[in-house]
């Protein structure tokens, strides 16, 4: 072939010395309205992806850390609510890395499954013979269950890949289709207990064991949905810790690493406005110092949106954005100072009542969901549990607040009682669809996710997937939204 002449040449250098187009500016600001585990770890991930210039206010008006709150007694704090972490819960392990934070050190306890009548499992000091009252009492059910964790659980932590390579989803479904196919889609839509008696768990497993798992973790019944249970039992079954100091340490730390401002305020809208051609939000709030409002480029929201939690309002949308379906599951703690009543679980010597856990199975006159022998944030080396005959601080879980009799039934005398109400989980059995991510342009629903599951980890992965859906929609990066195959892209990326 002959050599093209210079002139040719001349526009294909001219090409490749012209800077390319200039990569769009990021948000001046963005408003992330609640200061929980979602709301402080998407203020993270947005600052990790759009850079320090970005002006991040952070609306809260209660404090920081949200449901991660803990209670004191006797000049020491307890955990209010119980709030393990799986050992498989990537970004949570590394917030406590990048903040220098530390694993709680464990204080060993034993477990047991009480029906309000006797207990129907209990764990001892010795492993084998743990195994051998599962297999006498259920057969393989526990095997089998094992192995349907393990394989959600497997599949499930393929999101850690598609988020180190940037791929982001636009809704709940597309997130969970990449993980499990229909497979994963289906489990949000049918029961737990329907899930396991397929693969050949036994019906007395799933009343004696699995519901008291869901008592204790979700307040509900074996009729959760299937995805939600697994992330309940994978944290039942696995090996889990808790922060030194408190788990909301996580969020403090990630809003002050990010230096985000924290305006200690209710927001009670969104106000939609087009300026220049782009979309501006106007967030209105109301504080200590009465009402006001600012605008935003980008609105992330972290608090429950259904209409039994808040009345959040949304102006100026068009088309309007819809109501939220669904309710919440009521939920009370109570972190009680006292001595055990260990009569009542029938054993009238106090000082051979040997748990430190007690579940319980769906009995009608069961008046609590599960109680604790709980220690406190901060464990010395000198640390050692109470004894049962000592007062201790236990935390229990109910549907409703312990009238008097109920407290005297669980406790022979206590000091004193915190209760703290919550309406803390979705009330799975009244979900018809999930909620969306993307209300709109650049504003974003993350707590959503609770209606596929609820736990720390699961609120983390959905502010990384909001921080990169939000970047790569900023950016028009639309390679990185929604793809299809994304287990052979990976692979191919590597």
């Amino acid at each position: 072939m002959a050599t093209p002449p210079a002139a040719l040449l001349l526009p294909v250098l001219g090409a490749l010395l012209v800077p390319a187009t200039a990569a769009r500016a990021p948000p001046r600001n963005i408003a992330v309205v609640g200061a929980g585990l979602g709301g402080s770890a998407v203020a993270y991930f947005l600052q990790q992806h759009f850079g320090p210039q970005v002006q991040l206010d952070v609306f809260e008006p209660a404090g920081v850390g949200g449901r991660l709150a803990t209670v004191t007694v006797n000049k020491q704090q307890y955990e209010s609510r119980a709030a393990s972490i799986h050992t498989l819960s990537l970004h949570m392990q590394d917030f406590v890395k990048i903040l220098g934070l530390k694993h709680r050190r464990e204080v060993a306890g034993k477990s047991a499954i009480f029906s309000g009548e006797h207990f129907i499992l209990e764990e001892t000091d010795w492993y084998l013979l743990n195994l051998f009252r599962l297999w006498w009492h259920y057969g393989i059910s526990f095997l089998r269950l094992q192995m349907w964790v393990e394989g959600v659980m497997e599949k499930f932590m393929r999101i850690y890949k598609y988020q180190a390579h940037g791929y982001a989803f636009s809704s709940l479904e597309e997130l969970l289709h990449s993980l499990g196919g229909d497979a994963f889609i289906n489990m949000t839509q049918r029961s737990v207990a329907e899930s396991l008696l397929e693969v050949g768990v036994t019906q007395r497993f799933v009343d004696d064991v699995i519901a008291a798992v869901l008592r204790s973790s979700y307040g509900q019944s074996v009729l959760v949905p299937a995805f939600a249970g697994a992330m309940s039992l994978a944290g039942a079954q696995g090996s889990t810790w808790e922060v030194e100091g408190g788990n909301k340490l996580v969020c403090s730390g990630l809003l002050k690493l990010t230096k985000a401002n924290v305006i200690p305020a209710r927001v009670t809208g969104v106000s939609l406005h087009s300026s220049e051609g782009r979309s501006l939000y106007q967030v209105h709030y109301e504080g200590s110092e009465g009402q006001g409002s600012a605008f935003y480029d980008m609105v992330v929201v972290t608090t429950p949106l259904h209409p039994s939690r808040s009345n959040f309002t949304f102006e100026n949308f068009e088309p309007p954005i819809a109501d939220f379906p669904g309710a919440f599951q009521p939920s009370v703690t109570s972190v009680v100072h006292g001595y055990l009543n260990s009569s009542y679980f029938g054993f009238p010597d106090p000082k051979l009542f040997p748990f430190a856990s007690i579940l319980t199975t769906d009995t009608p006159d069961l008046f609590f969901n599960a109680m604790d022998n709980i220690c406190p944030v901060n464990i010395s080396a000198a640390f050692r549990r109470k004894q049962p005959q000592e007062a201790a601080v236990w935390r229990v879980l109910s549907q409703r607040p312990l009238d008097k009799p109920q407290l005297k039934t669980l406790f022979r005398s206590y000091y004193s009682v915190q209760v703290t109400e919550w309406q803390t989980y979705p009330r799975y059995d009244a979900a018809k669809s999930l909620p969306p991510i993307v209300l709109h342009d650049n504003l974003f629903y993350l707590s959503g996710v609770e209606w596929v599951a609820s736990s720390m980890e699961m609120i983390a992965v959905a502010a990384k997937n909001v921080a990169l859906l939000a970047y790569n929609r900023w950016h028009q990066d639309l390679e990185k939204i929604d793809q299809k195959d994304l287990m052979h892209k990976v692979k191919t990326e590597l």
